[in-house]
């Protein structure tokens, strides 16, 4: 990690000038690169080489009345830009953070949160089309996570003033949405302080993004997901579901989710799963499409070495046999 110290994160947090001055910070970089070789038995696979980097730009500091704030800059593949987020803590209050849109935030961190060793079962190079719970946080968003919950308890609340709104620059504003307006998800995490078992999770998550009123578009999306996890030794094990409607009255008007997943740590560097997800189109021909891998990890210092085999049968929620498909990948990583 490369650090370029003693820069003030004033210049990052002007918007917050008036509330208290800024400290001198640090901004870091962190990065990786992963490299792979995809084998497709039942298409034709192409060029079977990929090549994924990224890097992070992380800043952080205090203001003289003691609130912190951290901004994030991720750039992900071919150097497409992924999400910009600050987040102010609050003592005794909590962590705000106002996202560009990131998978973590709100039920979205919770898409599938089965075990697994590398990535889920749809996420190792076949193109699945499995819909997942997404709730606010493809449009830019402001996540509140309070810090005054009893032990044991976690806790986030996300809003979006237009869930499908497109993310903007600084005094700018996104088109007009599409289907979609204001929406919130609230989120739930209990952990031993609650459960009373230690190596028990429970988790959970519900999302409500209101309609427009347009063609098609006449309820409200409204999404919810339950899970649990539980870890003794090496062995962890877990259970999620989670349900999407989207408020249409024709085409895909609901998913169902199941998913379950099962991981084994042999030592502190080697691990092995088996993870499985099936999700159900429900429309004017339902459909279930499903995937299952199996997985290895090692891993040595800032190298990792995967390995995952994946079968998929109705991707894309299609029913010919055309879209089942078996695929083999080999990925090394490198952290920097």
């Amino acid at each position: 990690m490369n650090k370029m110290t003693k820069l003030g994160v004033s210049a990052l947090c002007g918007s917050l000038a008036a509330v208290a001055s800024a400290n001198a910070g640090d901004l870091s970089v962190s990065g990786g690169v992963d490299m792979s070789w995809i084998t497709k038995d039942d298409r034709q696979t192409g060029n079977p080489i990929g090549i994924g980097s990224n890097y992070t730009l992380s800043g952080s500091g205090e203001l003289d009345n003691g609130w912190s704030v951290a901004l994030s800059i991720a750039m992900t593949n071919q150097a497409a830009y992924s999400n910009t987020n600050v987040t102010v803590g609050v003592p005794s209050v909590g962590d705000f953070r106002i996202s560009h849109g990131v998978s973590g935030s709100g039920i979205d961190a919770m898409d599938d949160n089965t075990p697994n060793v590398w990535e889920e079962a749809y996420g190792t190079g076949l193109s699945t089309g499995i819909n997942t719970v997404a709730g606010v946080s493809g449009s830019t968003n402001i996540q509140w996570k309070p810090s005054m919950l009893p032990d044991g308890i976690a806790a986030a609340i996300s809003w979006s003033p237009d869930a499908s709104g497109s993310k903007s620059n600084d005094k700018g504003s996104s088109g007009a949405s599409t289907g979609q307006g204001a929406g919130y998800d609230v989120t739930l995490t209990l952990t031993e302080g609650v459960t009373g078992m230690a190596g028990l999770t429970l988790y959970g998550g519900i999302s409500q993004v209101s309609s427009d009123g347009s063609v098609n578009n006449d309820g409200d999306r409204e999404e919810q997901t339950v899970g649990v996890k539980y870890a003794i030794g090496g062995l962890t094990a877990g259970y999620q579901w989670s349900e999407e409607d989207l408020g249409q009255s024709a085409g895909e008007q609901q998913y169902e989710n199941e998913g379950y997943g099962v991981t084994f740590a042999i030592n502190d560097d080697l691990s092995i799963g088996y993870n499985n997800y099936e999700s159900k189109q429900i429309n004017t021909t339902n459909v279930t499409a499903e995937v299952e891998s199996m997985q290895i990890a090692y891993s040595m210092g800032g190298a990792s070495i995967r390995v995952a085999e994946a079968s998929s049968t109705k991707e894309d929620y299609n029913t010919t046999s055309t879209f089942d498909n078996d695929a083999t990948t080999i990925s090394v990583s490198l952290a920097f």
